[in-house]
């Protein structure tokens, strides 16, 4: 099979599954009017879905080894449209059910992917392959952006959630197809136990590489969800902008992720290497952040997509050179327990992280706090890469 197959699989499904965790936030405003609830509470929904997430990626290792990376991966897209369909039901217990569900789902995702690419890419190429599997995250989102909100006030938002499940069952049929050859090295007697979800802990701790990657995840996440989970909000609410205006704007910042993540993959194959890569990061992500924050309702909209652009390409250009990183450092046969054990910190600051930008927001009567708070978590991240690299903690 030619190489770039499980590159486009895996592409495709990252992108079913961001696209069906981001429909809610990107209708805040319209089902939170509809709920009789404040926009701000979408924090909390993108808290439960990634404290699901948390869950199961530690479990992606094992359920990887018993299962194989795309029945793993047709599992998650299937509890994605089951819980979008959840969502759907105007009712909040049904909600944060459904949210759960989303979670479970988006979670085994990554490292089921890192598990194929790490067997089909040759180590050169990595960081180039795996940014570009991960631009499916912007992708996804950039497509909820762009889609939801226009369907929302067309054919209502909870129609608009039935039909991005729709597309999430479609794509776990495709997959079917390439099901057999893909999933080849899948051992069936490989057991699943209660203790798998430390292992992957254990493995990262154990690793002062890993240990180091997975804490700027921590960080750099946090930035990533905050903007990604609040940005229609913010201009909707503080920037005065139409809700469909908004929605192409996280589109269009989705899209700087997305060159981003190819551009910053191929920069850390061919030049800098992956701290050096993602300490430049850290550095515009708090600029981003910072700028973001001084926006007005005045600022020309050229002037506010440039920023955001900017931001998006840092804030969400991280991960495939991370993931690639952690593949390429992880013990030989364990890309997916690595994979795991360290989006189990990412995850953890995607459960914190909005969140804590809600309750800024909320205390000082603005989003721009929220972005102010971003800033520092940036700067804190930016801190550790440059004290491990001028240590030499961590070994090139």
């Amino acid at each position: 099979m030619n190489n770039w197959w499980p590159l486009l699989l895996t592409l495709v499904i990252q992108a079913m599954v961001a696209m069906a965790l981001l429909t809610l936030p990107v209708m805040a405003p319209v089902v939170a009017q509809a709920l009789d609830v404040s926009p701000a509470l979408v924090g909390l929904y993108v808290s439960v879905t990634y404290a699901g997430a948390m869950l199961a990626t530690l479990m992606g290792g094992a359920t990887v080894a018993r299962m194989g990376a795309i029945r793993v991966s047709q599992w998650g897209l299937l509890l994605c449209a089951l819980g979008l369909l959840l969502c759907a039901v105007p009712w909040l217990p049904s909600m944060v059910l459904g949210a759960v569900l989303i979670g479970l789902g988006y979670g085994p995702i990554t490292p089921a992917s890192s598990h194929l690419l790490a067997r089909t890419t040759p180590k050169p190429q990595m960081s180039l392959v795996f940014s570009i599997k991960q631009t499916g995250v912007p992708l996804g989102s950039m497509l909820a952006g762009a889609v939801v909100p226009p369907l929302a006030l067309l054919i209502h938002w909870q129609m608009s959630m039935v039909f991005v499940a729709v597309l999430c069952l479609v794509c776990a049929w495709v997959s079917q197809a390439l099901r057999a050859e893909l999933d080849s090295d899948r051992h069936a007697g490989a057991a699943i136990y209660w203790g798998c979800l430390i292992q992957p802990i254990r493995l990262v701790v154990a690793h002062r590489a890993l240990f180091t990657m997975a804490s700027c995840s921590f960080m750099f996440s946090m930035v990533q969800l905050s903007l990604t989970t609040y940005l229609v909000t913010f201009l909707h609410e503080d920037l005065s902008y139409g809700l469909v205006a908004a929605g192409l704007a996280l589109s269009v910042t989705q899209l700087g992720g997305i060159g981003g993540r190819v551009v910053w993959g191929y920069v850390a194959d061919r030049w800098l290497g992956a701290r050096r890569m993602l300490l430049l990061l850290a550095s515009m992500m708090a600029l981003g952040a910072l700028a973001s924050a001084f926006l007005t309702t005045e600022t020309p909209q050229s002037v506010v997509i440039g920023i955001l652009v900017t931001f998006g390409a840092s804030a969400i250009g991280w991960n495939g050179v991370y993931l690639a990183e952690v593949a390429r450092r992880a013990p030989a046969g364990m890309a997916s327990m690595a994979t795991g054990g360290t989006l189990a910190f990412t995850f953890l600051g995607v459960v914190l992280g909005p969140p804590m930008f809600g309750a800024l927001s909320g205390l000082f009567g603005t989003y721009r706090a929220g972005f102010v708070g971003l800033m520092v978590m940036a700067c804190i991240s930016g801190t550790v890469l440059f004290w491990t690299q001028r240590s030499g903690r961590l070994v090139q």
